[in-house]
């Protein structure tokens, strides 16, 4: 009896795991289908101003009195009060500046294009060419060529609509960051902030070596001279290598004319060497306007103007959220084994 009650407890519990993993596929399933038939995403707006308005009424309630609660109160009161009086003098019409903040936040692949793309578009819908700006956050170290040309490319949508464009970069623009930030018509870093990488890489291990050492061999059949340069497992040649060399070269000259069109005052050829300078000596040497970080422009903007915030969010399947979870969980992991050797480390030394 007792190893019936234990086959029947493990035989209930692998249906259950087993139900588990068929009712999570089956939901995944249909949240893809149902995602398909909805569409990809959908435009997200905030009132920037609400929410800092929102820090500060709990900031204040955490430090002042009542009696300057109150009075504090009575003064919010009677400016929104002359504000809405203001707005009847000019027949109902909205005169106040709108300010809408972009973020892109940019990997190899510039993935996020895709979002940025609507949500310029969306932006562009309302946009007032004579009276509202866009600024977008961006931050990136660069990547593909033609991933980032795109990218830059729906900058410039917004530059040919001849809405003034902001570019704020907190950390980092260098590369194919650096492509899309230039065509700020402000274009602000932080004092430490990367800025820069005006060049172009390709790097690539050859195991041809190897293979041969194993007597591995490595066949590949082309159409034409120069539809592979450089391969991993081929024996390669220096009429490859320099082939490969040309497109690189010119891949960078195009970066610098796009540069040099985008901002004509920049030295682009002392520039366009690979290197890489902080915010503060970017500012010197004419690669940025300004030295300040996104808060403090978006703040500021807030006392004279209504800021949103514009976003593109895609609906993410059971999958891609399990998938985060655990890629978030391994990068925690990660983090907490490298921070408990160092402090092993520190101790040793």
């Amino acid at each position: 009896m007792e190893l019936l009650s234990e086959y029947g407890l493990f035989l209930a519990k692998t249906v259950t795991i087993v139900a588990a993993i068929l009712l999570i596929m089956t939901a995944a399933v249909a949240n893809a289908m149902k995602q398909k038939k909805e569409g990809k995403g959908h435009i997200v707006v905030s009132h920037l101003n609400d929410e800092l308005e929102h820090f500060s009424h709990e900031i204040r309630h955490a430090v002042e009195d009542e009696e300057t609660l109150k009075q504090a109160e009575k003064a919010d009161k009677k400016k929104k009060k002359q504000e809405k009086k203001a707005r009847k003098k000019t027949d109902g019409k909205e005169e106040r500046k709108r300010l809408y903040v972009i973020d892109f936040d940019g990997d190899p692949k510039a993935s996020q294009v895709d979002e940025l793309r609507h949500a310029i578009t969306a932006v562009l819908s309302m946009a007032r060419k004579d009276r509202d700006e866009v600024l977008l956050r961006l931050e990136s170290p660069g990547g593909m060529v033609h991933a980032y040309g795109l990218a830059a490319s729906q900058l410039h949508r917004i530059r040919a609509h001849k809405v003034p464009l902001t570019i704020c970069v907190d950390k980092v623009a260098a590369s194919g960051g650096y492509m899309m930030a230039c065509l700020a018509s402000r274009l602000i870093a932080a004092p430490f902030a990367y800025i820069g990488s005006i060049g172009v890489i390709f790097q690539m291990p050859n195991f041809n070596r190897l293979l041969k050492n194993n007597n591995v061999d490595f066949e590949q059949i082309t159409s034409g001279e120069y539809k592979r340069t450089l391969t991993m497992f081929g024996e390669n040649t220096d009429k490859g290598r320099q082939k490969l060399t040309e497109e690189i070269q010119e891949a960078h000259q195009l970066f610098k004319d796009f540069i040099r069109e985008a901002r004509p005052d920049m030295d682009i050829e002392k520039l366009a060497t690979g290197e890489v300078w902080y915010g503060s000596k970017a500012l010197s040497l004419g690669l940025i306007d300004e030295i300040s970080t996104s808060d403090e422009v978006i703040v500021d903007a807030c006392a004279d103007r209504d800021v949103y915030h514009v976003s593109y969010e895609r609906k993410k399947s059971i999958s891609d959220k399990l998938g985060k979870v655990v890629e978030s969980s391994l990068d925690n992991t990660l983090m907490r084994w490298l921070q408990r050797s160092k402090n092993r480390n520190d101790l040793v030394s």
